[in-house]
């Protein structure tokens, strides 16, 4: 029995080890200087939280969002972003065994200052949002990890009531629904979350709905979307009213269930609220605020999907813009634009909080971070 006992605590200590050697973080930045690292890729020790560097990339522009193919051979990177009469996306092949992120290609992004980055499951597809004049791209992805041009253009014109940030249309992210059979758009300016229906076996993948956009409330700038893992409810932080709508969702359609702040109510302006995800386990979810907070809201999901403010977390940094969950749920890593560092949080899977672990690590301008077990 002893000899048993012993036997599945090695095997548990290998598998738990092989985990943690496998993980990797890729942070992106807003750069503008081509001798600078740019893109940098560190090591996940998922029993300590230390971050240990691996490789980078240089002689890219502001690759200021970064995302990854579902094998994780490929990196995918929003290039050019808020550069006048540019904008592009560029791939990368990771080699974790040399120790390289090679670049491979890149393509117009269809618009200027592009801000977000989803590939299909299939490993097929990649969608990109732009900022600036408010459009969507779909391009082909070719078997050696390579972006071809553009298979489809959308661009939108229509804004909403704030006459400061919402003249004209500004997509903000391009989220897959759970069975990566619709496409949703949140759109900062048009106070809509733009759908579509995607067809992976089509050349031109995007397909009108009969719902084409889901209404939020005035002056709410839906920011990023994120879905539960029981595929049943959607989730939407607002940039401008610091505010995550929660919705049932069904076959690429949104209804709003709760509409709750990110932010103690004391605080009226000021918030910028960006990111938001959910644990894996689906009793979490997280949301960022940056401007006068600089935190990280944390939420509790009942069983109807509906959120409860548990408590905050400063990201020890200034404007925290995107934060990622590693696939084990144990740790949460937040980047800060303004201060320059990444911070590795530990999260409670019974509570739900955060504790800071390991060394903060320093990169000029980091925008952007990624997960991935490969």
């Amino acid at each position: 029995m002893k000899q048993k006992i012993t036997f599945f605590a090695i095997a548990f200590l290998i598998t738990l080890n092989s985990f943690s050697q496998n993980t990797y973080v890729f942070l992106g930045s807003y750069n503008r200087d081509l001798a600078a690292e740019s893109i940098q890729v560190y090591q996940l020790d998922t029993v300590k939280g230390k971050l240990s560097k691996v490789t980078s990339a240089k002689n890219t522009i502001n690759p200021s969002y970064l995302t990854l193919s579902p094998n994780g051979k490929y990196l995918y990177a929003c290039t050019d972003t808020k550069t006048p009469n540019a904008g592009s996306v560029s791939s990368f092949e990771f080699n974790p065994e040399n120790k390289t992120l090679t670049f491979l290609n890149k393509q117009s992004s269809g618009g200027e200052n592009p801000v977000y980055l989803s590939v299909h499951k299939n490993g097929k597809w990649l969608v990109n949002g732009n900022y600036t004049e408010g459009s969507v791209s779909v391009h082909p992805l070719l078997e050696n990890g390579k972006i071809d041009s553009i298979a489809q253009n959308y661009q939108y014109s229509d804004g909403s009531i704030n006459k400061e940030r919402q003249t004209k249309s500004h997509v903000h992210s391009t989220v897959f629904s759970p069975q990566n059979d619709y496409l949703f758009l949140p759109d900062l300016g048009a106070d809509k979350i733009r759908c579509y229906r995607f067809d992976e076996n089509q050349k031109q993948p995007l397909l009108e709905t009969k719902v084409p956009f889901t209404k939020t409330d005035l002056e709410a700038g839906p920011r990023h979307l994120t879905f539960h893992p029981n595929e049943k409810l959607g989730y939407c932080i607002e940039e401008m009213s610091g505010s995550i709508s929660v919705y049932q969702y069904e076959n690429g359609t949104l209804k709003q269930i709760q509409r709750i702040n990110t932010h103690p109510e004391v605080i009226t302006s000021g918030f910028e609220s960006s990111d938001i995800h959910i644990s894996p386990d689906g009793k979490f979810l997280y949301a960022t605020n940056r401007g006068k907070e600089n935190n990280i809201a944390i939420f509790s999901i009942d069983e109807k999907g509906l959120l409860k403010n548990i408590g905050y977390q400063s990201t020890l940094g200034k404007h925290p813009r995107i934060f990622a969950i590693d696939e084990s749920g144990k740790f949460l890593v937040a980047t800060n634009v303004n201060s320059g560092n990444v911070v590795v949080f530990k999260r409670n899977s019974k509570t739900g909080l955060l504790k800071k672990v390991g060394k903060e690590v320093k990169m000029e301008n980091v925008s952007c971070v990624q997960i991935k077990n490969i």
